[in-house]
């Protein structure tokens, strides 16, 4: 398509000559500005999705991808229905909890906070629990008085290993003066880092029959948590245990539905930010048609010479086309670098950041999380670079085809 003559002179256009340096770094911000829009864009789309992905897989692994809960009541005989659950197509793992609203006491400190009651097995298969263990065992996970806490709860009221941690539950035995809440002592044997910041400073785990006890339910639970092999396509597993159980007053609902604010939110910021983050990219598109107007204004002379020895209009079109071609790839190429390089090491880039400012620029407490996430999707990656080179060529048409509607008799006249 672009022959030798005009790649060479297209070539010499783009060096800075003497008298031309100002159209020259006009072509460089534009390079710079495509460069940066580009890697920009490629950075936020990789954090926005590392942060879905990874509060997804944190959400789901201390939740599971599904609950089967009791409309106002408590759920008996839920061993049967954790048998039939186990053998719908798609279903992982079957977990009986109870689950409660407690205060917690220790060391002068004191929050609300969720209990959840589960079998040592139960607690074993919940993963994100079991194998974020940073101090004692689940050997230890058992009896009426064992608990295990997170590990921010645990650095804010002092606790380790053996510490003693107390739960208050309002509601408790009914007397002549009142309401007295339940208030009992544990012993903790494990601390957790889940990764979710919520979870580490408000959630505890005691035994199944623990918890029995402590909330008064004798062979019941409050909820099944329900694994599943694939979380994104949970809802076809719903419908189908919807269908198998068919017992009045239980109520199956999945992540979609408990989290569809919290995750529609992040897909609303996520194609925001994509829209405006192209902006930068069409704004530096903007600085190649001005620069290459300018540039078919400066070169005036330089074509009427060129169509006066032969070159056609075409050629003209194709010398022009490739100036503003190659700024736009070549922004476009070192904006994709610069994107997935600081994706590769951006919790590195955090860390030298907040050390260099002495502020802390992903606050835990915020966003859920307590690293900064990056996920490269490489189909939109793809996308990001074809959106770019398309804004880049279509940027260079309408001064292109000013410069090959150039009339070298009028241009040489007033030469």
């Amino acid at each position: 398509m672009f022959g030798p003559f005009e790649r060479a002179v297209a070539r010499r256009y783009l060096r800075a000559q003497r008298g031309e340096r100002f159209v020259s770094i006009i072509a460089i911000f534009s390079l710079i500005g495509i460069a940066l829009g580009v890697a920009t864009l490629i950075i936020v789309m990789a954090v926005m999705n590392g942060f879905r992905a990874d509060l997804l897989s944190r959400i789901l692994g201390l939740n599971g991808d599904m609950v089967i809960y009791g409309a106002g009541r408590t759920i008996t005989a839920y061993e049967g229905i954790a048998q039939k659950v186990r053998v719908v197509p798609g279903v992982v793992s079957v977990t009986p909890m109870i689950e409660g609203q407690v205060l917690l006491s220790a060391n002068d400190y004191n929050v609300g906070g969720i209990v959840h009651g589960l079998t040592p097995q139960g607690l074993r298969d919940l993963r994100a629990v079991s194998t974020s263990l940073v101090e004692g065992s689940l050997d230890n996970f058992g009896g009426d008085d064992s608990i295990v806490v997170g590990v921010t709860l645990a650095e804010r009221a002092g606790l380790s290993v053996g510490s003693k941690i107390t739960l208050v539950s309002p509601d408790g035995a009914v007397t002549a003066f009142g309401t007295v809440p339940r208030v009992r002592t544990y012993r903790i044997v494990a601390i957790f880092d889940a990764g979710v910041n919520d979870y580490n400073s408000s959630v505890v785990f005691i035994p199944m029959h623990a918890a029995q006890i402590y909330f008064q339910m004798p062979q019941q639970v409050t909820q099944l948590s329900i694994m599943t092999t694939n979380a994104e396509d949970v809802q076809a597993v719903t419908q189908a245990i919807v269908r198998m159980l068919d017992i009045p007053g239980l109520r199956v609902m999945d992540w979609t539905k408990a989290n569809n604010a919290l995750f529609g939110a992040v897909k609303v910021e996520q194609n925001v930010m994509f829209l405006i983050l192209t902006l930068i990219i069409l704004v530096a598109a903007f600085n190649i048609i001005s620069s290459l107007i300018m540039m078919v204004k400066d070169k005036r002379a330089d074509i009427a010479v060129l169509r006066t020895l032969g070159a056609s209009r075409g050629a003209i079109l194709r010398i022009f086309l490739m100036c503003g071609a190659t700024v736009g790839v070549a922004g476009t190429v070192a904006g994709t670098g610069l994107g997935i390089v600081f994706c590769l090491n951006i919790e590195r880039i955090r860390q030298f950041l907040q050390k260099l400012t002495g502020t802390n620029l992903f606050n835990p407490e915020v966003y859920y999380l307590e690293h900064l996430p990056a996920k490269l999707v490489w189909g939109q990656v793809f996308e990001i670079i074809v959106m770019a080179l398309l804004l880049s060529f279509l940027a260079t048409l309408y001064p292109s085809w000013r410069a090959a509607r150039t009339d070298p008799v009028e241009v040489l006249r007033h030469e």
